[in-house]
């Protein structure tokens, strides 16, 4: 394997061949990189004009002509042979061979390789993307990735919203291939940036995150003694809750209802338990009475004043087992999502609780899968309904 920084260069096709293998697989820009012994930008090369999505291997199709049969038909016509004698003897029928020599010149000027290439290049012209196809789907995508819908809830609400008509049907999955491979030339660039995750193409590689050490506190209350109806989702009111980092030290508290998923934003002018605890109070009463019973947190000193917090707003906190994120799941998504909004590298202090509020209502009325495509507003206000 190559060291060092490698040579910047075109790949072979044996080399991207096994770029786009390793990019199946998992393997970073980097990895690939080092493995082939190139620069890194002639792995971005190749990535970005794809959208890395890996391109299709072009095959000849079975009933085409083969170079071979092309170079019998070009002997036969040197041999003055008719049509049908050549069809008889290729096993084709008279038709095609007629149209072959008509295609490519006449009997006088039938070249074998050039007919050959000329047929690749004319059946390797791409066929216009569905999206392309069809102008009133195409409008009605564009318009929900601009309301920062994801192409799997798009595609989930074409199919409720149309249900009788097939032209309105697209998957997930070609929506984003429209969007990274530009070449398709149906939807704008500039739609990526409503993308949760702003990327300039298909990733396959999983992020990991190094666990944080945590302090000791005091009475803190463990999830193993939630009670069962919190763990379910059997009822409303159980909520989960997190900061959400920026640079400068910022943060925001995000809270979220574990049933709907219904999220909340709240500003906080530190990390500090005070601020922190002082948010969450504040936000807490703008809710209904008896809106949240119960609040799930991780081990971050930020809850150290709980006990402050249980006071002022009669919720119960538990804490979540050191190092176990996927204890708050919903709350650990929806950080995710939020992402779309807050990208790594925000500074989050500019941010009023006004505009968190808008934010929070844009992620509120958006269908989420988990909740059959319906959006958690509307699945918060029908629990609250049959509970009330």
């Amino acid at each position: 394997m190559a060291q060092g920084k490698g040579i910047r260069r075109r790949l072979s096709a044996e080399e991207l061949k096994e770029l786009w293998a390793r990019w199946k697989v998992g393997d970073g820009p980097n990895d690939i990189a080092k493995r082939l012994g190139v620069a890194l930008s002639s792995i971005y090369r190749p990535l970005t004009r794809a959208g890395g999505i890996a391109p299709s291997h072009r095959t000849r199709a079975a009933r085409t002509l083969s170079l071979a049969e092309r170079e019998e038909i070009s002997r036969g016509v040197a041999a003055d042979l008719s049509a049908c004698a050549m069809a008889r003897a290729l096993g084709r029928a008279p038709s095609t061979i007629s149209r072959e020599i008509r295609r490519h010149g006449t009997r006088s000027s039938y070249r074998a390789g050039a007919a050959d290439a000329a047929a690749w290049q004319r059946a390797g012209r791409p066929k216009r993307c569905r999206l392309a196809q069809h102008g009133a789907l195409c409008r009605a995508v564009a318009t929900k990735l601009r309301a920062d819908w994801s192409p799997q809830q798009i595609a989930a609400w074409l199919v409720m919203e149309y249900p009788d008509d097939p032209t309105m049907r697209i998957s997930h999955e070609t929506i984003y291939r429209t969007l990274y491979v530009q070449a398709r030339g149906a939807l704008k660039k500039e739609l990526v940036a409503h993308l949760r995750r702003r990327r300039t193409m298909r990733r396959h590689r999983q992020t990991t995150r190094a666990g944080k050490g945590r302090g000791q506190i005091i009475d803190a209350v463990s999830i193993a003694e939630r009670p069962p109806q919190v763990e379910d989702r059997a009822v409303p009111g159980h909520w989960e809750g997190d900061l959400l980092s920026g640079i400068k030290n910022s943060h925001i508290a995000t809270l979220v209802e574990r049933q709907s998923r219904y999220v909340h934003l709240v500003k906080v002018a530190g990390k500090d338990t005070t601020s922190v605890v002082t948010g969450l109070i504040r936000e807490v009463q703008r809710l209904p009475h008896g809106l949240m019973t119960s609040l799930t947190w991780d081990r971050g000193m930020e809850m150290a004043q709980h006990r402050a917090f249980s006071i002022a707003t009669d919720v119960a906190v538990y804490f979540c087992d050191p190092r176990s994120p996927w204890q708050r799941g919903s709350n650990e998504n929806t950080n995710g999502l939020l992402r779309q909004y807050f990208p790594h590298g925000t500074d989050l202090r500019p941010f009023t609780q006004a505009q968190l509020d808008a934010i929070a209502l844009k992620l509120n009325t958006r269908p989420r899968q988990t909740l059959g495509f319906k959006t958690p507003a509307a699945t918060l206000a029908a629990s609250v309904a049959l509970t009330g």
